[in-house]
């Protein structure tokens, strides 16, 4: 099995990569493209014919489109709200300098924690954030 990517739905994409690109390293790995009226995200994603898509795939350090961005205009998006559902963890090389990037955009950010691992190898730090929209994120970085 191989997990290809995570697609989240946003409004704003070049926002979000503000986020996803500047701030945690990843690369367009090609430029922007709107989506035709035939796309496959209109059925996936459930969105009217009315809305307007915009979509672009990023590469991580270690595979190409790892995350997908999906700007969706013309229709209202839902607000998020607690629990949250769902979350992408992803390993960043520096928590701290990275999370204090994260709240300079005033984005919701939880506290860290340093957690051991169950078969007692590692530690690693961890902290979470909720993107613009809503997306939550869990960073975490390998400790020595």
């Amino acid at each position: 099995m191989l997990l290809k990517r995570i697609t989240l739905v946003v409004a704003d994409i070049d926002r979000s990569l503000t986020v996803y690109r500047d701030i945690l390293g990843f690369s367009l790995h090609a430029p922007v493209s709107e989506s035709s009226s035939d796309s496959y995200s209109y059925p996936v994603f459930r969105l009217p014919a009315e809305a307007k898509i915009r979509f672009a795939t990023l590469d991580s350090r270690t595979q190409e489109r790892a995350l997908g961005l999906t700007e969706v205009k013309g229709i209202s998006l839902p607000t998020t709200s607690a629990p949250l559902m769902s979350a992408a963890v992803i390993r960043v090389p520096n928590l701290g300098e990275t999370m204090q990037k994260i709240r300079a955009l005033g984005l919701q950010t939880t506290e860290s924690k340093t957690v051991r691992s169950t078969d007692g190898k590692f530690s690693f730090v961890e902290q979470a954030f909720v993107d613009y929209d809503g997306h939550l994120i869990v960073l975490y970085q390998v400790l020595n």
